[in-house]
C-alpha cells in the first residue's frame, strides 16, 4: 500500500557530504511524522532526526551537521548531512508514519541506503 524510495548513499571523504532523498507513494492519505534512521555494523538502529508539522528533532551525534527537510507536496523528506565522519557510516532507513485509503496508520520503512565515510 505504501512505497518509500530512498535515493542519495554513497561513498564519502571525512568532511564531505551527502544529500539522502525518500520518496513515499501509494494509497497515502496523510503523512505525519517523516525521519531517517541509521544501523551500523553490529549496532542497533537509532534515530538521526524526524520531523513533523515543521518542528525538527536531531540526535545529539549529528546536532549541527545534518539537517532534515520536508516537501509536503512530493511526500518527500530529505537529510542534508555535512562534515561527515567514518562513524556516520551506516546503513540509512526512511520511516514515515501514514494513514491509507483503507483507514489504517502505521509506520512503514524503506529499503535502506548505504552510506560509507572513508578516506
Amino acid at each position: 500500500q505504501v512505497q518509500l524510495v530512498e535515493s542519495g548513499g554513497g561513498l564519502v571523504q571525512p568532511g564531505g557530504s551527502l544529500r539522502l532523498s525518500c520518496a513515499a507513494s501509494g494509497s497515502i492519505v496523510s503523512i505525519y511524522t517523516m525521519g531517517w534512521y541509521r544501523q551500523a555494523p553490529g549496532k542497533q538502529r537509532e534515530l538521526v532526526a524526524t520531523v513533523i508539522n515543521g518542528i525538527t528533532n536531531v540526535a545529539d551525534s549529528v546536532k549541527g551537521r545534518f539537517t532534515i527537510s520536508r516537501d509536503n507536496a512530493k511526500n518527500t523528506v530529505y537529510l542534508q548531512m555535512n562534515s561527515l565522519k567514518p562513524e556516520d557510516t551506516a546503513v540509512y532507513y526512511c520511516k514515515a508514519d501514514v494513514k491509507v485509503v483503507a483507514g489504517s496508520r502505521f509506520g512503514s520503512w524503506g529499503q535502506g541506503t548505504q552510506v560509507t565515510v572513508s578516506s
